[in-house]
């Protein structure tokens, strides 16, 4: 996929001025999702989080660039009254890349899922995104067929996704074959093990590892460089001390899925019931470890932002 110059970001996109500035100057940026705050998090939680993680991003030395659909317009970069919007109503649509088109042509908001932050994030011009945890393959999917378009969208943009890991909920060994047949980079961030969201284990080793931020950039520079035409997933265990053992949250996962599957939720509404659901049957700990894990990837995507800025 060819992207637009950092100067000119693609003509359809409303770029805010501090992005837009800073992108011009070659400063380095960050990549936010919206549907993390719509859809990922109850409020008040999600906009006390959406604030935290672009101060984050600030105190860090880069410019956070939250991406959203505002009245059919992709916009990259949401003031403090449009990050209490998407948190506080209920009914914004969630939207990956192929419900782009039909958003933008009925001028309605949206919420970015990361396949479709990732590729507005490239037409902006902006390399490095940060999130909380991919989508992949769906437990029973070899019946559904329900494999999250993230997975597609890092085979064919090229922009670092800093996570941690795929999102519990899911068939991670199955996510990993598939990342591995679509050529994308798995890198684990000073770890041999690929984490697992919640989780910093998931029994599953990472092809690759790199310990620094410097190590990332230079990751990137070449595979970009060598225009392999993929993203790169980074994948960053949450902190040690904020982590649910495995043990805890698969019995928890278990349960909730049960509750999915009675309930008969399909397609785009399984992951935001899910997690709802695990906050319930958490008690509240897997929404912890959720902001937890956000703010840890947002300090070391920063970094990686900031080192790769410096060395483009």
């Amino acid at each position: 996929m060819t992207t637009a110059s950092p100067a000119t970001p693609h003509p359809m996109l409303a770029v805010a001025p501090e992005v837009r500035e800073a992108l011009a100057a070659g400063r380095p940026v960050v990549a936010l999702e919206s549907t993390i705050i719509s859809h990922g998090m109850p409020y008040p939680s999600n906009v006390a989080m959406a604030r935290e993680v672009e101060q984050i991003v600030r105190d860090h030395g880069a410019v956070p660039a939250t991406i959203a659909i505002l009245d059919g317009r992709p916009t990259v970069g949401l003031s403090d009254d449009q990050l209490e919007l998407f948190g506080a109503d209920g009914g914004i649509r969630k939207v990956s890349v192929r419900d782009l088109p039909h958003v933008v042509a009925t001028g309605v908001h949206g919420a970015t899922t990361v396949a479709s932050t990732m590729r507005i994030a490239a037409l902006a011009g902006i390399r490095v995104f940060v999130t909380g945890g991919l989508g992949g393959v769906h437990q029973g999917a070899e019946t559904s067929m329900d494999v999250s378009a993230d997975l597609t969208e890092l085979a064919r943009t090229e922009v670092a996704v800093i996570s941690a890991g795929v999102k519990s909920i899911l068939d991670i060994g199955r996510t990993l074959e598939v990342l591995e047949t679509l050529g994308v980079p798995v890198v684990g961030y000073g770890t041999d093990e690929f984490p697992s969201f919640f989780s910093r284990s998931s029994g599953l080793p990472v092809p690759m590892r790199v310990d620094t931020p410097e190590q990332v950039a230079a990751l990137m520079r070449a595979s970009f460089g060598l225009g392999l035409g993929s993203g790169i997933s980074i994948a960053n265990p949450v902190p040690e001390a904020d982590e649910m053992p495995r043990a805890d949250i698969d019995a928890v996962i278990e349960r909730a899925l049960a509750d999915c599957a009675e309930r008969g939720i399909t397609g785009k509404d399984i992951t935001p019931y899910l997690l709802g659901r695990l906050v319930e049957l958490s008690d509240g700990r897997s929404l912890n470890t959720n902001l937890a894990l956000v703010r840890n990837n947002a300090v070391v995507g920063t970094a990686i932002a900031v080192a790769y800025a410096a060395g483009a």
